[in-house]
């Protein structure tokens, strides 16, 4: 049945093409991965006849995406939505927006993609015969993180429909006209259409992560102080007034992170400590909130620690540990690290220095730990200098960490060499991680693809 102006015609007999395509998929750029080359087919189906003043509905159906889910995640059920563009030529011209609901089954790692079938009203203007083709189109994954991947033909693409459209008696117009269209289907919930993940590309999550500026905890039950700017030249008050603070000063680091980090950045860290006995308890901080957030972070994601070096009278290595970011961080939002705590337990008597050592962060995202060791290049400036007893199992030629061993030349390396676990990093967040005034990009992908 034909309706009039602004009645959506359903009951015409419909025409649907198949028409494929060459195209490139743009993953989300905090995933790091290269453009990917695949072929799109498409299924556009619209009535076969109309007049002019009726408004059509298109439907869009992917027979098969440009690329398969990457043998990176599983996308869980009712994550994946599609937004795409029709082009209207022929006797029309101009767009037709298209859009499909967030309705997906669980898709597994390394199997094609599946996507639900995108829908558009189209106001027609004008007689004659009006072409359908498939155009751009952009997948949203919602979890963990939102992004999108684009996908845009590279050859020129044939008509999937076309539609012959009579004189109704209506007024003839440029042609037709886009609107933004779209309705949901059962089960899945629409959202607003504008990001997406392209079918083409893997999706990932990605997203940059980053850390949330925290208060510092003490991993010996006491508290500490926060760093200050002067090096504290002299030695611990002896007799008992109580635990005395020795605030260090702040010196800049140069560090060198494995793949997927930095090759080279500059930090500044201080190294502070509150005499408790005869150890110390040490507050290690780096500069706060000097860059904002690429993606969404969620609550307790990333943990920093480091290895202070003890020099001096005394030597080893001491483990600092910092608590996860607090807080969500959300996109565009200024993140910090947390400031790391641990306790010195001296064993030499003597004028001991405190240097930074190298860092570790510790990256939790789907249940995975993955962590990304930064070393610290040439001298380490020394940041505080204490006097110091030597106590019965002191530090000297080890670890002076009471929560783990950090004295070997490197940090734990706890999942380090998970590949599936750099993996989901890379699709969740990409890492983002802020030292001092240095931001660190980590794009596991690069490791992947050697």
């Amino acid at each position: 049945m034909l309706g009039g102006a602004g009645i959506l015609l359903t009951a015409s007999p419909a025409l649907a093409a198949e028409v494929s395509y060459k195209t490139e998929c743009i993953p989300p750029s905090i995933s790091g991965l290269p453009p990917v080359q695949g072929t799109t087919k498409v299924l556009v189906t619209a009535p076969a006849e109309a007049k002019v003043g009726d408004e059509v509905e298109v439907v869009w159906k992917t027979v098969q995406a440009a690329s398969k889910n990457p043998d990176v995640l599983d996308l869980d059920k009712d994550t994946v939505k599609p937004t795409g563009t029709i082009r209207i030529g022929g006797a029309g011209s101009g767009t037709l927006s298209m859009e499909g609901p967030r309705q997906n089954p669980p898709i597994k790692k390394n199997s094609p993609m599946v996507l639900p079938d995108m829908k558009g009203k189209l106001k027609l203007d004008k007689a004659g015969e009006i072409t359908l083709t498939p155009d751009k189109y952009t997948i949203n994954v919602s979890k963990p993180l939102s992004t999108d991947t684009k996908c845009s033909p590279k050859e020129t693409v044939g008509a999937a429909a076309t539609i012959k459209v009579t004189d109704g008696g209506g007024t003839t117009g440029s042609g037709g006209t886009t609107s933004s269209g779209g309705s949901t289907s059962s089960g899945g919930t629409t959202a607003s259409g504008g990001s997406t993940t392209t079918s083409g590309g893997s999706t990932t999550t990605s997203g940059g992560s980053t850390t949330t500026s925290g208060g510092s905890t003490s991993t010996g039950g006491s508290t500490t102080t926060s760093g200050g700017g002067t090096t504290a030249s002299g030695g611990s008050s002896g007799g008992g007034g109580g635990p005395s603070d020795f605030p260090g000063k702040e010196v800049a680091v140069k560090l060198s992170c494995v793949s997927p980090g930095p090759k080279a950045v500059t930090s500044k860290v201080s190294i502070s400590a509150r005499k408790s006995g005869g150890s110390y308890e040490l507050t290690v901080k780096t500069a706060k909130g000097v860059m904002t957030s690429p993606a969404p972070l969620p609550k307790g994601a990333l943990k920093p620690s480091m290895a202070v070096r003890i020099g001096g009278a005394d030597s080893g290595k001491v483990t600092v540990r910092g608590p996860a970011n607090p807080a969500p961080v959300a996109a565009g939002e200024m993140v910090s690290l947390t400031d790391m705590t641990g306790t010195y337990k001296p064993g030499a008597s003597g004028k001991a220095t405190l240097s930074p050592g190298d860092l570790t962060i510790t990256v939790t995202l789907g249940g995975s730990d993955i962590v990304i060791p930064c070393k610290v290049q040439g001298t380490s400036p020394v940041s505080l200098e204490l006097d110091t007893t030597k106590q019965a199992g002191g530090v000297v030629g080890g670890s002076g960490d009471s929560g783990g061993s950090g004295g070997g030349d490197d940090l734990a390396h706890t999942g380090a060499d998970d590949t599936g676990a750099l993996r989901a990093l890379a699709l969740v967040a990409g890492t983002v991680i802020l030292l001092g005034g240095a931001v660190f990009t980590f794009t596991p992908w690069a490791r992947l693809r050697r």
